[in-house]
């Protein structure tokens, strides 16, 4: 089970943004006045793009530049992420449910970079039943669908058991969320709490649609259909 953290598992929308206009003037010397927008999409392409809108032309340094400078800043910040931040509703209960499906293991791929992903996820207490070592994050250099395959092999790796495809549930906020899992071959749980609509999360292609996470049940239930041999078949 692999989760999206921004705007699934947490909103830290206005800390976040704060650490990123402090890595722009660090990296730039120059004041931050357009974010791109983040629409499912991995940290570096945000960073790209957020240079490209503040007219900066980039250049080979600035990516890891920006990356080092960014998780600085979001450390600098970890006593505001609780206070100005939240939990997403039904989230923590949503993972203490699926914990308690035999056999699953629960981690992350989330555009967001590791150190800013552990830091969200621990200030809410999130984290008890996420194994991160195991996830994929906004620094590396697959895209998502790719990153869905490298944490599979992470976590089969790690445990010394298979785990196909097949039985392998991306939940996320976004179309691109939805993409992913398509063209990585996951079953895809989208949460309408993020930028996409339901409407557009179920055209995307979604195999289930849920409001937020407050329905454990009803969570719970579409795991285990979409992992049993029948419920879902690998695209």
């Amino acid at each position: 089970m692999l989760w999206n953290v921004d705007r699934t598992l947490v909103d830290v929308t206005i800390v976040l943004r704060d650490a990123y206009a402090a890595a722009f003037r660090e990296v730039t010397g120059r004041p931050l006045v357009r974010l791109a927008p983040a629409r499912g999409r991995p940290d570096s392409e945000v960073i790209f793009e957020t240079l490209a809108l503040n007219g900066v032309v980039a250049e080979d340094d600035h990516l890891p530049a920006f990356t080092e400078a960014l998780a600085r800043a979001f450390a600098d910040r970890r006593d505001r992420i609780a206070a100005q931040g939240r939990a997403m509703p039904g989230a923590r209960e949503a993972l203490a449910a699926v914990a308690r499906l035999e056999g699953t293991v629960q981690s992350v791929l989330t555009g967001t970079i590791r150190s800013n992903a552990v830091l969200m996820l621990g200030a809410f207490g999130l984290d008890e039943h996420i194994d991160v070592e195991i996830g994929g994050y906004g620094e590396e250099v697959y895209p998502k669908a790719t990153l869905i395959q490298v944490a599979r092999r992470r976590a089969e790796e790690r445990y010394g058991v298979p785990f196909p495809a097949s039985a392998t549930v991306l939940v996320g906020d976004s179309t691109r969320d939805v993409q992913a899992a398509r063209f990585g071959g996951a079953a895809m749980i989208a949460v309408a709490s993020g930028g996409s609509t339901a409407a557009e999360l179920a055209e995307a292609g979604a195999d289930v649609v849920l409001d937020d996470l407050c329905d454990t049940a009803r969570l719970v239930a579409a795991v285990t259909r979409l992992t049993s041999p029948a419920g879902h078949v690998a695209g």
